[in-house]
């Protein structure tokens, strides 16, 4: 009996020391990449969710009684989705309407709603708005509004367009010769383009097959979508304290062989705080390494900024000796039609991981540059109007306007007691916090009822706007607004607790985060509910 079991025995020791020694190592590189201080709360925020998760499942009744106000705040957020715009058109007419018919349908689903963004009163989202501009990429969009790109030999011209605004692109952020880019349908696609092409390059030319990319926390989201999507491991990294950017000494502590990529915001959508782009480049080079520099926000800002009067904390281009990818929105201050932006590499040879070929497929040989085949020459005619409308000239003078504006709230907010600006923000992006009694959210709930839409933030809580060519006239209105709202907050701390406030602020003291998940997917099934 003693002689069968010690292998048993052995075998449970084995397994045992093998579980602690991950767990050891893991909590280690959690403390030399996080610090100790965002490990522990990590940590507990980690064993708060597997208690509550445990006592939902554990107690009679529990469950159901979450689940139930689940339910409820979705069909609240879904009811007010759907109040202005219930489907009516189920199925097909059993007959084609007319032209005129067509014409008045479309006429009311335009006037649907009740935001009048023209107003400027609105974050980010519409970022030229001009009636004229406008009219011409319509008049483009008309025009090529059959051709597709996949199809170079019938639509030369989108193809000769592509090519030409990718080579303006590059230009505007110094490529070299040998670099190159692609047109995608946005900052997400140009993002998941670059993660999966250095997940190609690191795989055939290191061998690395369990892949991790270092990034700092305040990265755009859809790098933690292209790590769910292509298995890339993400290692966050938190920002400093002070200036906002990313810790550099934690993404040094970060870097293993497995390391494909770093990456850095010029621009971070949150706060509008640049990372130290030569300072990760030299640390990529150093480890043979990608760097993928996200300026889809900054994207027409940046490369126009010192020129406009406004120079920037740090290089930011392909200048910087190890940068070997950047992504940049043309759909943003470029003011081009949404669904465009451009994801751009250090050489063409790179450029070649991202491709996807299927040479043996009996519908003829595959091959496509990004995740689309097919793709709208409608949007690339658009994209390439506005370019060619506005010319550097023109991207001076709107980045001079835009981040005029921002530095005028910028300066107004930092002279309201009670509020702050997060970090030193240089572009067109201004975040600020609550450092006294009043609640940011609350401030927020009192904005929102003075027509402003704009973007709640958590870790920390903060108020965002992304100052826009619609900005510019409002921006002393908007701190003159805020100050109003916090001078009226001190007089009457209920004057914010409206519904906007109830919910930020609920959102972002909920520990079990599973339940912001449920009702996020409440949200996108709402979308295309009738």
């Amino acid at each position: 009996m003693v002689l069968s079991s010690s292998p048993l025995q052995l075998l449970k020791s084995l397994v045992f020391y093998i579980v602690l020694l991950r767990a050891g190592s893991s909590l280690a590189r959690s403390i030399l990449t996080k610090g100790p201080a965002q490990t522990v709360k990590d940590l507990v925020a980690e064993a708060l969710q597997t208690i509550i998760t445990a006592s939902r499942s554990a107690i009679p009744g529990a469950n159901s009684l979450v689940q139930a106000e689940i339910d409820k705040s979705v069909k609240s957020l879904q009811a007010g989705m759907l109040k202005d715009s219930r489907g009516e058109n189920a199925r097909l007419p059993p007959k084609g309407l007319s032209d005129d018919a067509v014409r008045a349908e479309l006429k009311r689903h335009h006037q649907l709603g009740h935001v009048h963004w023209k107003d400027g009163k609105v974050s980010g989202a519409v970022y030229h708005g001009g009636d004229q501009l406008g009219s011409l990429i319509t008049e483009a969009y008309g025009l090529f509004n059959v051709s597709n790109p996949l199809h170079p030999e019938l639509f030369p011209g989108i193809r000769k367009m592509e090519a030409e605004i990718i080579s303006m692109v590059l230009a505007m952020y110094n490529a070299k010769a040998e670099a190159a880019g692609s047109m995608t349908t946005g900052g997400t696609e140009s993002i998941l383009m670059s993660v999966k092409t250095h997940r190609e390059w690191a795989k055939a030319t290191k061998g690395i097959t369990k892949p991790e990319m270092v990034v700092p926390v305040t990265i755009h989201a859809a790098f933690d979508k292209a790590a769910d999507y292509f298995g890339v491991k993400m290692i966050s990294i938190p920002m400093d304290p002070k200036t906002g950017e990313v810790d550099l000494e934690l993404v040094k502590r970060a870097i293993t062989p497995n390391t494909i990529m770093l990456a850095g915001s010029a621009p971070n959508f949150p706060h509008g705080i640049m990372d130290n782009i030569p300072a990760l480049a030299a640390l990529a080079k150093k480890h043979n390494i990608g760097m993928h520099v996200d300026a889809c926000l900054g994207g027409f800002i940046i490369p126009f900024a010192e020129k406009a009067g406004f120079p920037q904390a740090y290089p930011f281009d392909f200048r910087v000796d190890g940068v070997t990818a950047i992504s940049c929105d043309t759909h943003k201050y470029g003011f081009a039609p949404k669904g465009s932006s451009v994801i751009m590499y250090h050489t063409k040879e790179l450029r070649k991981h991202q491709y996807f070929i299927a040479p043996n497929w009996p519908g003829g040989v595959y091959a496509s540059p990004t995740i689309s085949g097919s793709r709208a020459g409608a949007l690339i005619a658009g994209c390439w109007t506005a370019l060619m409308k506005f010319g550097e000239e023109g991207y001076i003078e709107t980045t001079r306007e835009i981040v005029g504006a921002a530095r005028k709230i910028k300066s107004g907010i930092n002279s309201i007691d009670g509020l702050a600006i997060l970090g030193n923000p240089l572009g067109s992006v201004i975040s600020f916090v609550s450092t006294g009694p009043v609640k940011i959210f609350a401030v927020g709930d009192i904005l929102s009822k003075k027509g402003w839409h704009l973007n709640m933030l958590q870790r920390p809580e903060a108020i965002h706007i992304a100052c826009t060519y619609l900005t510019v006239g409002v921006a002393d209105q908007l701190v003159a607004d805020v100050k109003e709202a916090v001078e009226l907050l001190k007089r009457d701390p209920s004057a914010g607790e409206g519904e906007f406030a109830a919910i930020y602020g609920t959102a972002a003291s909920v520990p079990d985060r599973s339940i912001i998940a449920d009702v996020s997917r409440g949200f996108l099934d709402g979308l295309t509910m009738m």
